[in-house]
């Protein structure tokens, strides 16, 4: 029998069982990517049903459906090219009673573990609303077969919601008698993964066709299996079918509009926008083109009456500086000898990291006597360097124009540690003392507050640095809110932990004028292999203290360690200079790991703002292009029913660099951390230029993986 939810008893602790493993969910895969469209969950599919078909990899989709007394919104994604994940806000009218409205936050994953042939369909498992209420909570096996390239027929068996309609026994129940019954799922705070009742109750089985009318229209039609049951009690919203209609029409290339017609009784919509990391918005290119290889005369490098002249070096300094200027970036450091030259350059414009060191090799090409042989280029990030790649001239000068130019450089290169690199290197002159500041908007979100789902703080933000020496800075930013309604949220916090940052609505209403951060960092190389930073001050809007951190990261290693230690102060609410009564002893050990790829997990294990003991596991996907989408959970000490709503803390983040928008070269980049609640246990410092981001992206790993652009 199937059970409805229920309101939740006293809360009990749950240890998170394994996940699958990383090698299966890497498993390779056919592409199963034509002709599939959206349901109005948000997930591939058909009107309300889902199908066994994969969006392309890595497409990044938001939906907003609307349909009688239900609006959602869903963020998909396409892990990899079997697995799915999405994250769905839904809002439904007279739910409980009539009048109210409640709010749901719910997780999805889907696996296609059987790819489509001629002769047998693709077969996906899902799971719905895993992680939430359980209003939505459902698991299905659905299989999908390509009749033509335009028709598809879908055929599956459901639990949960999508067993509720013309439902039977189970027939898992042949194996265990224990899948006869469905368990109540605790309904109330939500956030805890209840497996004892996967695939459990009654079955029912739905199934529907998709046809692909035009280029740019689908019709669909299915036999749902879900009698939407509590949302029909209020009267609101009738199911007198099971069989629903939909339309998908592309607008224009990743925009798709949808209509509906649902149960026998009700009309709907949904807007449907897709985006793929992998493809830029912009096609081509605006940025400059690079600097041509000059090629030496033959018998040319033998010469080497150059290094009597005097004022020479200066001279080649000079020249190098005001060509990797006018490119971008910035000369720190020289060392130059007869036959090799190492030079430091602030990288400023060039996300794929490789594309610099190939056009600081060109301009070296333009400038270097005959003489040098040896080019060593070390990026430097905040005053530290963080690798060395030497390039043979003569490979340089013989591989510009082949076939797999990047390729055989990138074989030929040799990359190494830089550290004790600035011993003996000249600094280019301006560099250091040197200010940089600017003023721009800003925009800041909060989200899944049930008064008001989305709310906005807009201003000007003035923020400068003032770099004193290598490796010494510092840095601030000031914000005057212009507008914006983050700060009139009227639900207080009523957590029993210290309030690390369920009070965040009252900084944001008090700080008008707000010192975002103000802090003196100091990053320097402790030996071979070891990075490390130490910040203090004002750390972040809610924070200030000390900040310590050392990195071990080999530069060709996929593994990395890292230790922080933190001493923080809690800020006055306005965010000028004043404190709280209430400071902290904070730090985690923290393990990076690169599965290949893209693919990037990370463990930190230690203490959270609040005094709470624990660990956070997170799992990103990264591009080479700059784009990186993650997901991550905190598992604490803190119990389910004192963390409150949610039961531990989630999120997704996103990067997103500017050059995939503007179609120019930028090192810039929107980072965002979308988490269902914010609340206390978990919760850490946000400090930043942490290290790891700063030093991965110039080691062999994630050089191998952009080097394609060296010759950009």
């Amino acid at each position: 029998m199937t059970h409805k939810p229920r309101p939740k008893p006293a809360s009990r602790r749950r240890t998170p069982r394994a996940m699958v493993g990383v090698g299966l969910l890497l498993l390779p895969a056919a592409a199963q990517t034509e002709g599939y469209s959206y349901s109005t969950y948000g997930t591939v599919g058909l009107v309300d049903m889902p199908t066994a078909q994969s969006a392309e990899d890595a497409e990044l989709t938001a939906t907003y459906s609307q349909f009688a007394n239900t609006a959602r919104t869903t963020l998909s994604f396409q892990i990899t090219p079997r697995l799915s994940g999405s994250f769905r806000y839904s809002k439904i009218d007279d739910y409980f009673s009539v009048g109210t409205t409640h709010f749901d936050r719910s997780f999805d994953l889907r696996y296609r573990f059987v790819d489509e042939t001629s002769s047998r369909p693709a077969i996906a498992v899902g799971l719905q609303d895993f992680i939430g209420t359980g209003i939505y909570t459902a698991e299905y096996i659905v299989a999908t077969k390509s009749v033509t390239p335009r028709l598809t027929f879908t055929g599956g068996i459901g639990w949960g919601r999508l067993g509720s309609y013309n439902g039977f026994s189970n027939p898992l129940g042949v194996i265990n008698d224990r899948f006869d019954t469905r368990p109540a799922r605790d309904f109330g705070r939500g956030g805890e993964i209840e497996a004892a009742g996967w695939f459990r109750g009654d079955a029912a089985l739905f199934g529907g066709v998709a046809w692909q009318a035009t280029d740019k229209l689908t019709l669909k039609a299915e036999y749902s299996s879900d009698d939407y049951a509590i949302e029909t009690g209020s009267g609101s919203f009738k199911h007198k079918s099971p069989f629903n209609f939909g339309l998908d029409y592309e607008i224009r290339d990743n925009i798709h509009l949808q209509a509906h017609y649902l149960n026998g009784s009700t009309f709907g919509f949904s807007l449907n926008l897709r985006n793929n990391p992998r493809h830029p918005l912009v096609n081509g290119g605006k940025g400059p083109a690079p600097l041509p290889v000059k090629r030496r005369a033959p018998g040319a490098a033998s010469d080497l009456g150059w290094t009597q002249a005097v004022g020479v070096s200066s001279s080649l300094r000079e020249q190098t500086g005001t060509l990797l200027a006018s490119d971008g970036m910035a000369l720190e450091a020289m060392k130059i000898s007869p036959n090799a030259v190492t030079v430091h350059i602030r990288n400023e414009r060039y996300l794929a990291r490789p594309e610099a060191i190939g056009r600081t090799a060109r301009i070296l090409t333009q400038v270097m006597p005959a003489s040098v042989e040896s080019f060593t280029v070390v990026p430097l990030e905040n005053g530290i360097p963080l690798s060395a790649t030497t390039l043979r001239r003569s490979d340089i000068e013989d591989l510009e124009h082949e076939a797999d130019g990047s390729w055989q450089t990138y074989a030929r290169a040799d990359i190494e540690d830089a550290a004790g690199s600035l011993d003996g290197a000249t600094y280019h002159r301006d560099q250091y003392p040197k200010l940089t500041w600017s003023v721009g908007p800003y925009l800041n979100a909060s989200y899944f507050d049930p008064d008001e789902p989305v709310r906005l703080d807009t201003g000007l933000r003035l923020q400068g640095r003032y770099d004193i020496a290598p490796g010494w800075f510092i840095s601030g930013s000031i914000e005057q809110r212009l507008a914006g309604n983050i700060g009139d949220a009227a639900r207080g916090s009523n957590s029993v932990l210290p309030r690390v940052r369920s009070e965040s609505s009252i900084y944001a209403r008090e700080g008008e004028t707000a010192l975002e951060h103000l802090t003196l960092a100091h990053y320097f190389r402790p030996g071979k292999d070891l990075y490390a930073r130490v910040t203090a001050g004002y750390l972040e809007s809610q924070f200030g203290g000390v900040s310590s951190e050392l990195l071990w990261k080999p530069v060709a290693s996929r593994l990395a360690l890292g230790a922080e230690v933190n001493y923080a102060v809690q800020r006055d609410f306005d965010q000028r200079f004043g404190f709280r009564d209430y400071e902290i002893a904070t730090g985690h050990l923290s393990a990076y790991y690169d599965f290949g790829d893209g693919y990037l997990g990370q463990v930190d294990a230690g203490r959270y703002l609040a005094g709470d003991y624990g660990a956070t596991f997170t799992l990103d996907r990264v591009f080479a292009n700059g784009w990186s989408i993650g997901a991550y959970a905190t598992f604490t000490d803190v119990s389910f029913d004192d963390f409150g709503e949610g039961s531990f803390d989630k999120g997704l983040r996103f990067t997103v660099p500017l050059s995939h928008v503007l179609g120019e070269p930028s090192d810039k980049t929107y980072k965002a951390v979308i988490q269902p609640l914010t609340r206390d246990g978990g919760a850490r410092l946000k400090v930043r230029n942490r290290l790891y981001e700063s030093v991965r992206g110039y080691h062999t790993p994630e050089l191998k993986d952009s080097w394609g652009r060296f010759w950009r």
